[in-house]
């Protein structure tokens, strides 16, 4: 806790002792240049650079806020836990990885932080080891994450290549067209023809990798299955890291993205479909918790979404405001969803059941981030989700079909998480109270100490104060399209608000048969008998057990056969051939009389002798 509080002061002095002058979110290139001494590995140039820019350093005053408070959240949380040094550890690793990702300016040091933020990942799902379910989400996050990041290596390796040097700002030197290039909305569709694939071919595989960690479609079934860790792991991993470093080394190379239209289409489609799927699946969870880990998936598909719509001029704004945002209001969920665990023993819907009724501050805390989760304005989600809704409607103005795609999937989206956010509310708030009960797992901590309070008191004002910051600065284009899209966003999320609180109320009048039990969850009376599916993830697990898993064990099994029945055969031949011509080699040395080979030794010697003595002149 200590060092996670070091941490935090020392970014917030980086911060206000930040002299250049540009806070702005537009641009993430390094305003000044720190590290260790590079070096050159034939033509390929490692400088091992770091930045000290203002928009880096307030990611970096984000990143550490949340580590702060997750780690000042844990010692109440995990008290008991007899592993609780091992997690406080793997935490501090974890966003020390996470930190030098924000701060590199060289694509070398992100691999490494990158890396050692999914190994972290393993360790920190699956902290309970000693439950079967935990270590298999561990070891699924783990291959899922790792097949990815051999995209992610591949992009780099392409990149730099390219430029001849790993630093972020020889990457875009070489690879970014001029300004005057790329059209405004659309990205650089007039001016790429003729250009090299090799930009596409690096970008998309740079983007596989970033896919897969920040679990977008068809990698996005691990993140749900990680919440078989500790709640402040999850909130770690959903909030300001992991999941969301993608959108940030995206956002640092946001100008050699917006020089490619196919790998900005990709991603643009990618986001698309994962925003719509993630949040019509977080709808129809029996767990709350899994509920926060779809929208997470959601969210971080908004966030990237940005990043394939965004107009060059205006660069990642949208994305990165996104990211600040996300982490506020989702370390808030997650937090809170944590201590409602503890007070009902569980986190699936039946057990939170009116649980939030126990605390006003827990009700009220939990309202306000479902409201900023579901974009209500003047809230910091509402706000940065207009940015984003802004940078798609202005690049669909423009003509871009992506921009177009990623703006229905947004207004959709904003009206399916208005529904299971309200649905999250109406479960632990409105529905009726059942006996109170503690988690076992956490016998006499039900209440939290007032420096876990502080914690989320600083999460709220975070959400609530940081939207009413912002909105003066809505959108480049004006006063009247930001209260045009506000207006808009507002009708949809009401539109949401009343789908599930109609499920809920017609629960209400048409109660269960069994006494005493109350349909109230949305959920039950919408998804009814289909909750299973949703569950499941409508099968996901399962195809990627007979689409993936199984045709890759089936190549192994038959590459294991072919060694061992030829390759393995033919050594073993031969070894059996030198044993045998050996065996037999030393049964004809021992059937001859011991001095047999002595006398053709001494004869040996005799003839050499003779040779030499009559051959001396």
């Amino acid at each position: 806790v200590t060092g996670a509080l070091v941490t935090l002061a020392a970014a917030g002095a980086a911060v206000v002792g930040h002299d250049d002058g540009d806070v702005r979110l537009s641009r993430l290139l390094p305003a000044v240049r720190l590290g260790v001494p590079g070096r050159d590995v034939g033509s390929l140039s490692i400088p091992f650079w770091q930045s000290s820019s203002g928009p880096v350093l307030l990611v970096a005053l984000v990143v550490a806020l949340v580590v702060a408070c997750v780690q000042v959240y844990t010692t109440w949380y995990l008290r008991d836990d007899d592993r609780y040094g091992v997690f406080a550890a793997t935490v501090s690793l974890f966003s020390a990885a996470m930190l030098l990702v924000v701060t590199s300016g060289d694509l070398v040091l992100t691999l490494v932080g990158w890396e050692v933020m999914g190994w972290c990942s393993y360790l920190l799902i699956g902290h309970w080891s000693r439950r079967e379910s935990a270590r298999r989400a561990a070891q699924k996050s783990f291959l899922v994450t790792r097949t990815a990041d051999v995209g992610f290596v591949l992009g780099i390796v392409v990149l730099a290549a390219g430029a001849g040097s790993t630093s972020y700002a020889a990457v875009i030197g070489t690879w970014a067209l001029p300004d005057t290039c790329v059209d405004v909305a659309a990205g650089a569709a007039g001016c790429t023809t003729g250009r090299s694939g090799l930009l596409t071919l690096g970008l998309v595989l740079l983007l596989v990798g970033v896919l897969g960690k920040s679990a977008m479609v068809p990698f996005h079934d691990w993140l749900p299955d990680a919440m078989e860790g500790p709640t402040p792991a999850s909130a770690l991993i959903h909030a300001a890291t992991m999941v969301a470093a993608g959108t940030f080394v995206l956002a640092q190379l946001f100008d050699v993205l917006a020089s490619d239209g196919p790998a900005r289409t990709v991603l643009g489609v990618v986001t698309a479909v994962t925003m719509v799927w993630s949040a019509v699946l977080a709808f129809g969870q029996s767990d709350l918790k899994r509920l926060l880990a779809y929208s997470t998936v959601s969210q971080v598909a908004i966030m990237l979404s940005a990043l394939a719509v965004a107009p060059f001029a205006e660069g990642p704004t949208a994305a990165t405001l996104h990211l600040y945002a996300h982490a506020f209001f989702k370390a808030l969920l997650f937090l809170l969803i944590g201590w409602m665990g503890i007070l009902a023993g569980g986190t699936s819907a039946a057990a939170l059941r009116g649980v939030a009724r126990r605390s006003a501050f827990l009700r009220v805390s939990f309202a306000i981030g479902l409201l900023s989760l579901a974009g209500v304005p003047f809230l910091v989600g509402g706000v940065s989700k207009e940015h984003v809704i802004g940078a798609a409607y202005a690049a669909a103005h423009a003509g871009d079909g992506t921009g177009a795609v990623v703006l229905s999937a947004l207004l959709l989206t904003v009206v399916l998480t208005a529904a299971y956010a309200t649905r999250a509310f109406v479960v632990v708030s409105a529905a009726p109270v059942g006996p109170a009960h503690a988690d076992p797992g956490h016998p006499g901590h039900d209440r939290p100490p007032a420096a876990v309070v502080g914690v989320l008191v600083v999460l709220v004002a975070g959400t609530v104060l940081g939207g009413l910051v912002l909105f003066t600065d809505l959108l480049p284009s004006g006063p009247s399209t930001a209260w045009g899209l506000v207006g808009v966003t507002t009708m949809l999320i009401v539109i949401g608000g009343l789908l599930a609180a109609i499920g809920s109320v017609r629960g209400v009048v048409r109660p269960d048969r069994s006494p005493g039990r109350a349909r109230v969850d949305p959920a039950t009376r919408l998804v009814g008998s289909r909750m299973p599916l949703f569950d499941k993830g409508f099968g996901v697990d399962t195809a990627y057990r007979v689409l993936v898993a199984r045709p890759v064990l089936a190549v192994a099994r038959g590459v294991a056969h072919l060694d061992e029945t030829v390759v393995d055969a033919t050594a073993r031949l031969c070894a059996r051939a030198v044993a045998w011509s050996g065996r037999a080699g030393d049964r004809a040395h021992r059937a001859e009389r011991p001095s047999t080979g002595l006398v053709w030794v001494a004869l040996g010697a005799v003839v050499v002798g003779a040779v030499g003595v009559l051959g001396w002149r």
